[in-house]
Order: C-alpha cells, then sequence, then structure tokens
C-alpha cells in the first residue's frame, strides 16, 4: 500500500507582517500627488538653465580662482592668484580640469565665441545641480513623504539661494550638489553611493564638506553597524579621487602637493588662518539665510523642535532615520560657519538645499498638528484641509524670492553687460581703429573685483590692466607664459592680502577703461566720464546702493522700487588721448 503523501502546509502571514504590508500599501495610496521623477527634472532644468543666463558673478574668487584658470588651461593666458602659487598651492588644477574637460572639447570640434563656452559651462553645471536635486527629491519623497517632497521641489525651484548657487563655478557649489546626492541616496538606503559623494564633494571640491557627512557616517557605523561597507567605500574613494588629484597636482605645482590638506592647513592651523579677508558680525549669516530664502530660512532653523514637539502632541512614531540626525548635517554647519570670523555668502551654499527641507519638514508638521487639534471625518489625507497653509506660504516665499531675483538682476547685471557690449563694439570698425594685431589695453581701477573673466576678453591681444584705485589689497597676476608657467614662483605675491603696486598701469596705457561713475571722487577714483580724455561708448544702469532703500534695493517692488532706489552709470569708455597725440605730430 502506497505511503500517504503529506502536504506541506502553507505559511500564513502573520498578523503584525500583514498590518504592515496593509498599512503601508494605504499609506502610498493615501499620499497626496507629487510629480514623477522625469517631469521634477524637467522643471529643475527649466529653472537652472534660466540661472545660467541671467545670474551674476557674486564673489570674485570666482572669477579669479576658478575662471581664469580655466581660461589660462584652454587658452594660455589668465591671471593667477597667490592660491596657485607653487610656494603656498591650495588649490587643485584636478578640480579646474574636471571643468575645464568638457569645454575643451567643444571648442576643439566647434571654434565658437569664448563667452558661448562660458555660458555653455554655466548650463552644464545647471544640468548637474539639477540631476542631484531630482535625486534629493526622491529620497525626501521617500523618507519624509510626498507633502515634504513637494514642498521641498517648491522651495528648490523658486528661491534665490539656489539661483545663484546653481551654477556658480565655486568649490561650495559643487559641494552643494553631491550633498543633495549624499543626502538622496542616504534616505534611499543606497551607502556606498553617500560616501561616494561626501568623499568626492570634501576631495575633489571643498575639504570643510566632511562635516556634512559625519551623520551619515554616525548610522552607517553606529546605527547600522556596518563597518565593512564604510571603510570598503571610504578606501575606494581615496583611490578614485584622493590619488589622481594628487597626482595632477603634482604635475602642476612640480613638487608633491594635496591641496585638501594645504586648504585645511591654511585656514586652521596658519597664524591668520581666513581671517585677512571678508571679517564680518554674527548676524551676516541671518541676514543672507534671509535674503536668499525669506521666511523658509527662519522655518529651517526651528524645524527639529517644531516637528519633535508636533510628533509628541500627535503620538507619531519616528522616521527609520531619527529626524535630529537626518537634520544634523545643517546644524553642523552652522555651529561651525555661524561662529566664525570669516563670512562669506558662498560658505552656505552646501546647506542652501537644507533650508528648503528644513522649511517643507516645518510647514509639513504645522499641518499634522492642525489635522489633529481640528480633525475632519470627511478628510482622506490630513493635506486636505491644511493645504491652505502650504499654499499660503508657498505664494509668500515664491513671491519674496521672485522679487529678490529681480532686484540682483536689475541691480547688478550692469557688469556682464558691459563687456557683451565690449565684444560687439570691438569688431565694429567704426570704434575701435585700432589695427587688428595691436595689442589693446582694457582698464579697470575700483572696477576690478567686477570683472566676469578673461572669457569676455574680444580677442587674444586684448588684455585686462589694472590701474591705481582706493583698493589696497592684493591684486592678481598675469600668469607666466610657456609650458611651465604653473611650476613657476611668481613675484611680488604674498598669502598676507599686502597691496603690490607692479599690478598697475599708467593710465596713459589704456585703450579702453571701464568704470562705475559715482558721485563721489577721490584722487585715485576721479569721475572718468567728466574728464576730456575719455569718451562714453556705452552705459548701462546699476544700483548705487549707498543712496537707495535698504528694503527696496534688496527685494524689488514694481512702481516703487524705482522711487527709492538711485541708479548710476556703469560706463564703458575710450581714450581721446591717440586722437589728440596724432593731431599734435601733424
Amino acid at each position: 500500500m502506497a505511503a500517504a503523501v503529506k502536504k506541506r502546509p502553507v505559511s500564513k502571514p502573520k498578523k503584525d507582517e500583514v498590518s504592515k504590508q496593509s498599512r503601508a500599501t494605504t499609506q502610498d495610496l493615501d499620499q497626496p500627488w507629487t510629480p514623477a521623477g522625469y517631469t521634477t527634472f524637467k522643471i529643475l532644468m527649466s529653472a537652472r538653465l534660466c540661472a545660467a543666463w541671467w545670474s551674476i558673478i557674486t564673489d570674485c574668487d570666482e572669477t579669479f580662482n576658478y575662471w581664469e584658470p580655466t581660461h589660462f588651461l584652454l587658452f594660455n593666458k589668465g591671471f593667477q592668484t597667490w592660491e596657485y602659487s607653487p610656494t603656498y598651492a591650495i588649490r587643485s588644477y584636478g578640480y579646474i580640469w574636471l571643468h575645464a574637460l568638457p569645454i575643451k572639447l567643444y571648442k576643439k570640434f566647434l571654434d565658437t565665441n569664448k563667452i558661448v563656452l562660458f555660458y555653455l559651462l554655466r548650463c552644464i553645471l545647471g544640468f548637474i545641480c539639477a540631476l542631484c536635486e531630482t535625486y534629493f527629491y526622491k529620497g525626501v519623497c521617500k523618507h519624509y513623504g510626498a507633502n515634504t517632497g513637494r514642498l521641498t521641489l517648491w522651495f528648490l525651484l523658486f528661491s534665490a539661494g539656489m539661483f545663484i548657487s546653481c551654477s556658480s563655478y565655486l568649490p561650495s557649489s559643487f559641494s552643494m550638489y553631491l550633498t543633495m546626492l549624499a543626502m538622496g541616496t542616504w534616505l534611499l538606503r543606497q551607502y556606498h553611493l553617500s560616501i561616494l559623494a561626501i568623499a568626492a564633494s570634501t576631495i575633489i571640491g571643498w575639504p570643510f564638506a566632511a562635516a556634512l557627512g559625519i551623520p551619515i557616517a554616525w548610522d552607517i557605523l553606529l546605527r547600522q553597524k556596518d563597518i565593512r561597507t564604510f571603510v570598503v567605500w571610504s578606501f575606494i574613494s581615496l583611490v578614485l579621487f584622493l590619488l589622481p588629484l594628487v597626482q595632477l597636482d603634482s604635475f602642476y605645482y612640480d613638487k608633491l602637493v594635496v591641496a585638501p590638506l594645504n586648504i585645511l592647513l591654511y585656514n586652521v592651523f596658519s597664524d591668520h588662518g581666513p581671517d585677512l579677508y571678508g571679517v564680518e558680525p554674527f548676524s551676516f549669516y541671518f541676514l543672507n539665510g534671509f535674503l536668499n530664502f525669506n521666511v523658509m530660512f527662519l522655518a529651517a532653523l526651528v524645524c527639529l523642535p517644531v516637528a519633535i514637539i508636533v510628533r509628541w502632541v500627535v503620538r507619531s512614531s519616528d522616521t527609520c532615520i531619527p529626524m535630529w540626525l537626518s537634520l544634523a548635517p545643517m546644524y553642523i554647519w552652522i555651529a561651525i560657519f555661524f561662529t566664525r570670523p570669516h563670512k562669506e555668502e558662498r560658505f552656505l551654499f552646501p546647506i542652501y538645499p537644507f533650508f528648503a527641507l528644513g522649511g517643507a519638514i516645518c510647514l509639513d508638521h504645522i499641518q499634522k498638528l492642525l489635522s489633529y487639534l481640528f480633525p475632519k471625518r470627511s478628510a482622506y489625507h490630513y493635506t486636505d484641509h491644511t493645504n491652505w497653509i502650504s499654499v499660503f506660504s508657498g505664494a509668500l516665499f515664491t513671491l519674496l524670492s521672485v522679487s529678490r531675483i529681480i532686484a540682483i538682476y536689475q541691480g547688478y547685471h550692469a557688469s556682464m553687460d558691459i563687456y557683451v557690449e565690449l565684444n560687439k563694439m570691438a569688431n565694429d570698425p567704426k570704434i575701435h581703429t585700432l589695427p587688428a594685431d595691436r595689442p589693446v589695453n582694457i582698464c579697470v581701477g575700483k572696477e576690478w573685483y567686477r570683472f566676469p573673466s578673461s572669457f569676455f576678453l574680444p580677442h587674444d591681444n586684448w588684455h585686462l590692466q589694472f590701474i591705481k584705485s582706493e583698493f589696497r589689497g592684493q591684486l592678481p597676476k598675469a600668469y607666466e607664459s610657456g609650458p611651465d608657467a604653473t611650476r613657476i614662483i611668481p613675484t611680488h605675491m604674498n598669502d598676507l592680502n599686502l597691496e603690490e603696486p607692479s599690478r598697475y598701469i599708467n593710465i596713459s596705457r589704456c585703450h579702453y577703461l571701464i568704470d562705475l561713475d559715482l558721485d563721489q571722487e577721490s584722487p585715485h577714483e576721479p569721475r572718468y566720464s567728466q574728464m576730456e580724455d575719455w569718451k562714453v561708448l556705452s552705459s548701462v544702469k546699476f544700483l548705487d546702493p549707498t543712496r537707495s532703500h535698504r528694503l527696496l534695493r534688496a527685494f524689488y517692488i514694481p512702481f516703487v522700487s524705482a522711487k527709492y532706489c538711485t541708479y548710476v552709470d556703469y560706463n564703458l569708455l575710450k581714450t581721446t588721448r591717440t586722437k589728440k597725440s596724432r593731431g599734435k605730430s601733424s
């Protein structure tokens, strides 16, 4: 008789597992609408391309420490700062080549105007920023929920801070991109990508960005106890990023150089450190944060206590990564940089996305609290009857942000517009009458720091020159010529910001002059437009902040700002000395 066949019992899911699955399914269905990843990228990309075209250069460090070395690598001509002297070597040519390579390839196949190359690189930076923002947005939606995700997207999209930083050619912007990527992958539990992103941000971009990776390391090592992943991917990061960087920089400086280490040694362990430049009061970053993120900056500062209180009131559980840990990068950065004497707007770029996230978290928890205190039976989701808070806050934020962006453009874009005009006039034989092969000197005095870069000089024989002004710091110096230019220790160069008179030329050697026509005069800063030796070729209006209303110069209000803001001429002038000398000689 055949043995009876035993049937294997069908395993039934436990009640706890069923309830978890059903809750997860219900939660997904309950989530409010959010744009898909590809739609999000297209929206962000549109905004970032607009910024690449319309935003100004807000910091002369961007011009002289990054655009100028890039121009030198591409065209063997540009300005060198003391940071690129082999004596100090605190800047990396590896970082420069990372940006120069795509426009070098474009230049190789398409012979085009250098201004086009400038804006092409800006568009590439905006493209990369939009990609990283999309990944950040996906991580926020997955971890914090759809409402927080779409609010974060809204604040990223319209903020003046992101408009300024997204296409800036600065290590702080580079670190901002990779911080968003690191945060997005961390929230999606892709630890190896988080480690790679923080490592690239620290090694290639800005070594201080390592502070933003402390909470990620805490989560991996202490909470997850995944030491192997941390060690293995940290080692891979060193091999991928540090070794090529050291090799490339050592080649250009002709000695062993670890640029990230040199930056740390100078800023932390030198006698004077960075405090020679940009020493500002404690309130500087609070004012900057409000200008660039307005009400959401204030909300971001208090988002953690607000979230803790609301969770305690409504008795909701924490996310898989505790709220305090996921927001820790922002508070760590604030604790470090708000207390330093040297303050620059660009130093906040890496945590700009956290201001958007923090503001979104704060609003989301306020909505949860109101829904808990004033429940409605007809409401399917807590946002159904509290969305008016998001709409009102988003509208106010957008209005202030757009107002700020317009104010910056209207007030300060003349400094770039006038160089575009210079290119047009350089090709007009009725205006530029010098022989095509003759060297041409374009001079700047007090406006040296608004020079957008050598990409805006019309031809190779056109040179930017400095004339004496009331500025008493050190100006950059032109690179030496030849294949070993980066290895030569420049003369008359110091790291103490001491004036170097060798930078100046006599104004009689200037063919063109770019100057801001202010009413105030001084022996070294006269009103050139009123002098018979100079003729104004072109003028663009430029804001005079000293004679403008403080609030209305910061935020544009139609029909009102024009009454309370004063504009002066940003002039392109041409010398008339040549004609006079010819008349005398004849």
